[in-house]
Formats: structure tokens, sequence, C-alpha cells
């Protein structure tokens, strides 16, 4: 079997370009091929196109890829589409091939407290490092990977704890601008780790025993006592392009309603990434670029109706908007937000 593809490849040549470009190639390649091999088949057809030779990694629709993966698996997961960029496009210096000291310089941070096998478990992480989300928005960000090895070390009972814990949370980007997911296309979960770190460093103040106890013997009257949320509308619903913001919950179920019922679907990159809920009590600023990067990316391809998951995640967007706009600096007039059970119960609504 063979496959035909559609790729769009990062060129940059720090040396002779101002900006980074792309160019479209056709390739062919057997089902046997790597994601090395297209990167030969692009250079067999443009020698300006530059990988490195070692530590070889790339994007791939958005995904860190490793130079072994099975271009039989991308094809399956990402389709015959494929848009091949260095693991960090900024720091680029000649085509794939990038400046990878930040990767070490996050190192430094725990090496004072590091064993031989730390390091060299750390440098396992090479991947995660460059598929860490809040580097997208954070430059100065030190990495997932250097919060995974300091969960490492203080899980194996380091006796610098308090320094580690220090290190990774005194930096300006460091644990608590961390909301972890997963970008490397063989799947990750490192927020437990990341989550405990965090605990670590600032334990959640919960109710004392007796008022778990008196809340648990007045279940009903608590209940009673919070009002019912309003159920919002959307004025001629069915004649709009909708859109759903899924988050890491599935999402075939709406998109098939949609479907269904006729409506103009529209698809977006952003619709299964985090909104920044996460971090939205530590970092604001950047709680609201992850907000806006969704909201951004559901308008500009088109939706006017976005409908939100996560009740949770639909009660920032709203009450947040403005400010959200004011973030990234643009304004999305006209796209109206619903929440997953608001937009389904009106579709029966209408039905009946």
């Amino acid at each position: 079997m063979s496959y035909k593809l559609e790729i769009r490849a990062f060129f940059f040549n720090a040396k002779t370009d101002y900006l980074p470009y792309y160019k479209n190639f056709t390739i062919h390649v057997n089902d046997d091929a790597t994601a090395k091999d297209l990167l030969v088949k692009i250079q067999e057809e443009n020698e300006n196109f530059s990988f490195p030779k070692q530590k070889l990694l790339m994007k791939i629709n958005g995904l860190v890829v490793e130079a072994k993966q099975p271009v039989s698996a991308l094809v399956e997961r990402l389709g015959t589409s494929l848009q091949i960029d260095p693991v960090n496009s900024y720091r680029s210096n000649d085509g794939l091939k990038i400046n990878d000291s930040d990767f070490m310089n996050s190192f430094e941070l725990l090496a004072p407290y590091a064993s031989e096998s730390d390091l060299k478990y750390y440098k396992t992480l090479y991947a995660l490092h460059y598929a860490s989300e809040t580097e997208n928005f954070d430059r100065e960000y030190i990495g997932d990977a250097i919060l995974v090895l300091a969960h490492k070390m203080i899980t194996e009972g380091s006796e610098h704890k308090e320094a580690i814990l220090e290190a990774v949370t005194s930096v300006n980007s460091g644990l608590f601008d961390c909301e972890y997911e997963n970008n490397l296309f063989n799947a990750q979960d490192h927020s437990a780790a990341i989550n405990t770190l965090k605990a670590m460093v600032k334990p959640e103040e919960g109710p004392s025993l007796c008022a778990r106890l008196m809340a648990r013997f007045s279940k009903k009257e608590v209940e009673v006592s919070v009002p019912k949320r309003a159920a919002e509308t959307i004025e001629n619903l069915e004649e709009k392009q909708i859109a759903h913001y899924h988050g890491p919950a599935s999402h075939d179920t709406m998109h098939k309603l949609i479907a269904d019922r006729g409506m103009k679907g529209v698809h977006f990159s952003r619709s299964g990434k985090l909104a920044g809920l996460g971090i939205l009590e530590e970092n604001k600023d950047l709680a609201f670029k992850k907000a806006g990067a969704i909201l951004l990316d559901a308008y500009d391809h088109g939706a006017e109706v976005l409908v939100v998951e996560d009740i949770d995640v639909m009660d920032m967007f709203k009450k947040n908007f403005s400010a959200i706009e004011r973030t990234i600096g643009r304004k999305m007039i006209g796209l109206e937000l619903i929440s997953a059970n608001d937009f389904v119960s009106q579709l029966n609504s209408i039905a009946a």
C-alpha cells in the first residue's frame, strides 16, 4: 500500500530569510515509511529544506512527532493533508533545526539537587519539553519536562523537596502557569504529577470536619437554597453556523446532532484545548490568552454560535468576555455563547 500526501512544509534560514514561509509538496510513500522519510522526500525535491540529524522531532498538524513514527499511523489519525513545522518555530534557525539551549537551561533549575540518574531521565523528556502548551503563549515558560522531573525527584524521597518546589515556582513562568495538555502524537498524561506539585506548594483549603458533618446532614436545605440557572436561548438558532467547544470531553454526539438537524457545523482546531480555567486564579492574563485563542479560532472559522460543553468554562467565557477581547486585541462581534445543555434543550423545544 502507498500513500499520496499533500504536505505544507516550514522553511526558514536565519541567515537569509526575514520571516518563515511554507511550500507545498505532493509526496508518495509506501506504508512502511516513517516521519523521517517524509522529510527526506521533501529535501530531495527542495535542497533548502533542512532538519536535524540528531534529536529529530517535528510538529505535524500541531502534534510533536518522533522521527520513527510510522506514516500509516499519521494518516490514520491526521489524514493525508499534513503541515510540518519545527517543534518550536520561534527557536528555528534553519528549517526544523532549532536552538534547543532552553531545554538544558531549564534543567539548571534543579541541577544542584539532581543525580546523574535524574539527568538521564530528564533527557528522555526532550519531546515533552517541546510539547508544552503554555510555551505557545509564554516563551519564557520553563517547560512541562522539568516539572515532571521535579515530581519524580520529590516522590522518590529527595531531601531537597522545599528547594525543588521553590525552584519551579520562583521563576517568572513556572509551575502555576502550567495547565497540562497532551501535545504529543504518542499521548502522555502528566496532569496528575503537575497537580500534585501544585498541591504541595499550595494545599487546597478544605472545610473543617464540623462543617463537613453539618453539610452532610443539611444537604437537602443546601440544595434548595441554590438558585437554578436560567436557561439561555439563541434567536434563529437553526439558521446559524454552529461550533462546539468540548475541551477534553467527547464531541462525536454533539457533531452528529448538529449534522442530523441539517445545521451548519463549524470545525476549528482548538475545540479540544483547555480554556485556562485551571490557571485563572494564578495567572489571569495567561488564562484569558488561552480562552481567547479558543473563541477567536471558532470566530475566525465562521462560527456564529459557540456551544460550550463545560458549564464552568461557559461561565468563565461569559463573565470575562470583554476582558478576553482586550487581552487578545480583537472584537468578536456577533459570536453568541450557549451551554451544551441549553443548546440541546432548545433544539428539542424547536422539534416539539
